[in-house]
């Protein structure tokens, strides 16, 4: 004999907020956001575009050198050749980078479950946001440029003139890191437009040499220099197989993918993230680092 199950007992109760809810209202404007960042930082940096790579690919970043400089020759005569010596610096390795936080019932109760979660997502954001910038100021320290100056003024204008010698016939724009505590002393009261990107705080012209980053990254008496169009960037997309796999929400690029789900066995909210973001120079010897020592 055939029984009949009324199916309806089975069903979630009306109105129960599951995963699905919290998609639209959070881990999309979520994605958005950090998305949306990290589009404001490659703009300030000058780079073009990121580009998509597999996680643990390796980057490598060169230093390129001349070895000889051959003399001319007579008509006829063969023309020796002129050798350039390409060293390996530093290899950085493209990583998918996972971040977990968890918002708790009495939180959502407290402020409501839109608040609760993006306000602790906030702070994740900014984790996931100081580990890019944090890799991009390790990657910019292996430079092998140097130049001194006995203040930030003079130090930036050998910088400057280090980097025309350098590219040397290339149309580039050259962008500074500096330290702000530098930056003060140097100004004093002075009123000066800054910018901010991504966490980073920037000055356009800055003493009409060039786009400067002031961050506390940069240790206070140097300075970095480079020529924007040294600098590149890549990424790990995540709107693949583990974003399907994972069900995370990303963007059309997939810089990152974000998704909520709801813990029932500690009554809470957990937020995953993935991301696998990185910015780093070209080649080595095109990056210059400045010291100001202070002497007059």
């Amino acid at each position: 004999m055939t029984k009949l199950h009324n199916l309806q007992l089975f069903a979630a109760p009306t109105n129960t907020t599951v995963a699905a809810d919290l998609e639209p209202a959070i881990s999309v404007d979520f994605t958005s956001r950090i998305s949306q960042n990290i589009d404001e930082l490659r703009r300030v940096l000058g780079i073009s575009e990121l580009m998509p790579m597999s996680a643990g690919t390796d980057i490598k970043i060169y230093k390129l050198s001349k070895k000889n400089t051959p003399s001319q020759v007579g008509e006829g005569e063969t023309i020796p050749l002129t050798e350039f010596e390409r060293k390996l610096v530093k290899t950085l390795t493209l990583t998918l980078k996972k971040y977990r936080k968890n918002t708790t019932a009495e939180a959502i109760q407290k402020v409501g479950r839109s608040l609760a979660v993006n306000r602790t997502d906030e702070k994740l954001v900014n984790e996931i946001q100081k580990e890019i910038k944090g890799a991009f100021y390790t990657a910019l320290a292996t430079g092998t440029g140097t130049a001194t100056g006995t203040d930030l003024q003079k130090t930036l204008a050998n910088l400057w003139a280090k980097l025309q010698t350098y590219y040397e016939d290339m149309d580039v724009t050259p962008i500074y890191f500096v330290n702000p505590q530098d930056v003060a002393d140097y100004l004093g009261n002075a009123q000066i437009s800054m910018q901010t990107a991504f966490g980073f705080t920037y000055i356009e012209n800055f003493l009409g040499l060039g786009t400067a980053i002031v961050t506390p990254q940069v240790a206070a008496k140097t300075a970095w220099a480079t020529a924007q169009e040294n600098l590149n960037g890549a990424y790990a997309p995540v709107s693949g197989d583990v974003g399907q796999t994972f069900g995370l929400t990303a963007d059309a690029t997939g810089l990152i993918g974000i998704t909520h789900q709801m813990k029932t066995d500690n009554a809470s909210v957990d937020t995953l993230a993935l991301s696998g973001v990185i910015f780093y120079p070209e080649f080595a010897d095109g990056v210059f680092k400045g010291t100001i020592s202070g002497e007059s």
